[in-house]
């Protein structure tokens, strides 16, 4: 979890993996990922200790997450900041989040970049598409209309439904496109 607005998309999504149960998760907190989350939520480093298995210091690069030898189904980095975008990007490691980002990749596993700005420069998309071409998901996050949502929580709900599926879990509550038979379409 980096410092971009968007705490709500790290918690909501914690709560939703939380709710499928092989999902053991590992948390990392930038020192601007706090700053954030006390802003936009209230919330302090102790309120995030429900949600996660483990959580680390961004700085902990002794942590397993920093070895290629620890197994992990992947990583989402959410919010993603553009500047973790840009390490990310460039194979800059200079802390737990980035040197986990840099062993997911190399390892082959499943990142997904929940990046947090608007409107982007052409630094910006060209930091997305090195991320891409070295094998990251760049997802922003960008609400599905057609699944109703309302409020605040249930688009971030289901922004998490659809990074679990990235992941290869399956949310039972998440909102499937059924092709539009319904309306008539």
């Amino acid at each position: 979890m980096t410092g971009a607005s968007g705490a709500i998309l790290a918690e909501r999504f914690l709560l939703r993996a939380r709710e499928v149960a092989e999902i053991e998760l590992h948390l990392i907190l930038s020192p601007a990922a706090l700053l954030t989350a006390q802003l936009e939520l209230g919330k302090k480093r102790r309120d995030w200790t429900t949600l996660a298995d483990t959580i680390y210091r961004h700085d902990d690069l002794a942590a397993p997450l920093a070895s290629g030898s620890f197994p992990t189904a992947g990583m989402v980095i959410i919010p993603c900041s553009m500047k973790t975008l840009a390490a990310v990007a460039h194979g800059f490691s200079d802390n737990l989040i980035t040197r986990a980002a840099e062993v997911t990749l190399k390892e082959r596993r499943r990142l997904v970049l929940a990046v947090r700005e608007t409107p982007l420069s052409l630094v910006h998309l060209r930091n997305m598409m090195l991320a891409t071409e070295a094998g990251a998901v760049v997802m922003p996050p960008v609400p599905a209309f057609y699944a109703g949502v309302t409020t605040i929580e249930a688009a971030a709900d289901q922004f998490a439904c659809r990074v679990l599926d990235l992941l290869g879990w399956s949310h039972p509550n998440a909102v499937r496109w059924s092709g539009g038979d319904e309306l008539g379409v």
